[in-house]
């Protein structure tokens, strides 16, 4: 949660994009019913220039069995590669990792849980390639045999869109050090060096929801969508 959402400032100047309301409620508290559903009981936050206040709001929507760490970034207008070195060290691992700007169906995880193998990166992919939104702005992925061979938002021969979960192994930190240019990376650089020795799993979530938040019509999407977050049932 590092980032400042300047994309969307044009609908909430004053309020941080995980706490934009979507359907009523911070679109963070969906992630965390997610998480809860899977049995998470620690959550850590990567959070930057409005750390303080961002971290002090989000600790009440958290269930009282879980646990809330915030780690700050101070290099937060880097990449989001920057963004997860600051958790090294912090976390236990295998550990989920999720962008504070998604939204998605807790089934998501489950996949990852039944299928990940944890001594590799496991990543949440999307076949539904018709079904994504904004596919200009996805990140794409090219997999083989459920392994990633390819992943950019600029490739041209893909077969998946990139979801923004994974679970992640220690040796994730490793790759993204390896992917340091100037003391910056993607967290798509990592994955990218990884994927060159055979270490990111690919695992398909099937007809489970979800969608990125970045701009006015994603957030428009969203509140169409969010009925899928409540209902407790895959549409």
């Amino acid at each position: 949660m590092a980032g400042t959402g300047s994309r969307l400032r044009g609908s909430a100047d004053t309020i941080a994009k995980p706490l934009i309301p979507i359907a009523g409620r911070p679109l963070i508290s969906y992630t965390i019913d997610s998480f809860e559903k899977v049995g998470v009981r620690t959550l850590h936050a990567v959070v930057g220039p409005n750390g303080d206040e961002l971290a002090a709001a989000v600790a009440p929507l958290l269930p009282s069995h879980m646990r809330f760490h915030p780690i700050s970034n101070p290099n937060w207008q880097k990449q989001n590669g920057v963004s997860l070195l600051t958790a090294a060290g912090k976390v236990s691992t295998p550990f989920f990792l999720a962008m504070g700007d998604h939204l998605f169906e807790s089934p998501i995880l489950d996949q990852l849980i039944a299928h990940a193998d944890v001594g590799q990166l496991n990543l949440a992919i999307d076949h539904k390639i018709d079904s994504i939104f904004d596919l200009d702005d996805a990140m794409k992925v090219q997999t083989q045999n459920n392994l990633i061979v390819a992943i950019g938002k600029k490739l041209e021969n893909y077969n998946a869109i990139d979801t923004g979960i994974f679970l992640c192994p220690e040796i994730m930190f490793d790759y993204l050090r390896r992917a340091l240019k100037d003391d910056d990376c993607g967290l798509a650089d990592g994955v990218r060096l990884m994927a060159e020795d055979g270490k990111a799993l690919a695992i398909d979530i099937g007809e489970a929801w979800w969608q990125d938040v970045d701009t006015l019509a994603m957030l428009a999407r969203a509140e169409q969508e969010a009925h899928r977050l409540t209902s407790g049932v895959l549409q």
